[in-house]
């Protein structure tokens, strides 16, 4: 029987983009599948956070992301645009949010397309990946494209009924909470909760011990 999990996750979380090779891997090789819901980041879920963060959590968040990065063997910096729009220095968020809301939205139409974890592989292997710029040109397009999905059909079919994707976002942000943490990236496996991208090897472990088996 294949097993099951909830991935929430954010297009502004490094360590959302840290994870999901390992997640693709443990699909690849284990009779497992992943239910990927895309989240708002934090930034714009709770009014004011990055004014009441402890002024210490952003420069280790670049030390500790950077750090994992390298042991991983992947490309990193942070984003060029910021996919949210804020003042790094205020943490002011702004109103209007064209970034984060295309990517999230576009996120969900691809999870319906079938290839939720594979857009979410290319995406945020250029957002997260040094691609400066990654929301102009092809970049978007390329990325879309090596995860099996049509960018342009992808915006269309949001741009058609955009306020029923924002109800699937809201609903995977209610589900987030209810199964106990507000964090990304957060596994979810038969009411637990895992949080963080360290937290792979603890997810196969409790789906070894409900009978997850290697792939043939």
């Amino acid at each position: 029987m294949t097993l099951e999990y909830d991935l929430f996750w954010s297009f502004r979380s490094p360590y959302s983009y840290l994870v999901t090779p390992r997640l693709i891997e443990l699909e690849r090789d284990y009779d497992v599948r992943c239910n990927v819901r895309p989240v708002y980041p934090i930034a714009v879920r709770i009014e004011g956070f990055f004014k009441k963060v402890n002024p210490m959590w952003p420069p280790y968040l670049m030390k500790d992301t950077m750090r994992i990065a390298e042991m991983l063997g992947l490309p990193y910096a942070w984003p060029s645009p910021d996919p949210i729009v804020m003042n790094i220095r205020t943490g002011d968020v702004a109103a209007e949010q064209p970034y984060i809301h295309r990517l999230t939205r576009l996120g969900v139409a691809a999870t319906e397309a079938g290839k939720g974890l594979a857009f979410l592989r290319e995406v945020s292997g250029i957002v997260f990946g040094g691609v400066k710029n990654w929301h102009e040109g092809d970049h978007l397009k390329d990325a879309a494209a090596r995860a099996g999905v049509d960018l342009a059909a992808l915006d269309r079919l949001v741009e058609a009924d955009p306020d029923r994707y924002e109800a699937v976002i809201a609903a995977n942000e209610a589900a987030q909470k209810e199964a106990g943490h507000w964090g990304v990236p957060l596994m979810v496996f038969e009411g637990e909760p895992f949080f963080g991208q360290d937290r792979v090897d603890h997810l196969r472990w409790r789906m070894e011990k409900r009978g997850l088996k290697k792939r043939a």
